[in-house]
């Protein structure tokens, strides 16, 4: 297993934390290691290669609506589940310390069974696998 970290900040997004759905500047920061390529969905916001491994992600910034965006997130991600290939795996938010509650809501045993990775980054931009 290799933790794969994405901040915020490492996307285009405001001070806030707030993605501004920049495709281009996204694609660059996920190069680092891995390879971007057309996402098999047309909406999943990130996909990406390294040897046989996949990284579907679905990126979502800070908000005031932890709780709807935490599940909007999941049921992206659930959409986008199309294959069996057990080297696919998903990210949903790596989340800021006020959005773990939510975020944590589906059972670890529930996200291990459809391979989706929950990430914290605390405010001093610490980040710790939940």
């Amino acid at each position: 297993m290799r933790l794969v970290v994405v901040r915020p900040a490492d996307l285009d997004a405001d001070s806030r934390g707030r993605l501004r759905r920049n495709r281009d500047a996204d694609v660059a920061a996920m190069r680092k290691g891995w390879t971007p390529v057309a996402p098999t969905d047309r909406w999943t916001d990130v996909e990406v290669v390294r040897g046989s491994e996949r990284l579907i992600c679905e990126a979502k910034g800070r908000t005031s609506e932890k709780g709807i965006d935490a599940d909007i997130a999941y049921g992206q991600l659930l959409r986008r589940m199309t294959g069996d290939a057990q080297d696919t795996r998903y990210a949903a938010d790596i989340v800021p310390t006020s959005s773990v509650k939510a975020a944590e809501r589906v059972p670890p045993r529930v996200r291990r069974l459809l391979r989706i990775e929950l990430y914290e980054v605390t405010d001093d931009n610490q980040v710790r696998q939940l």
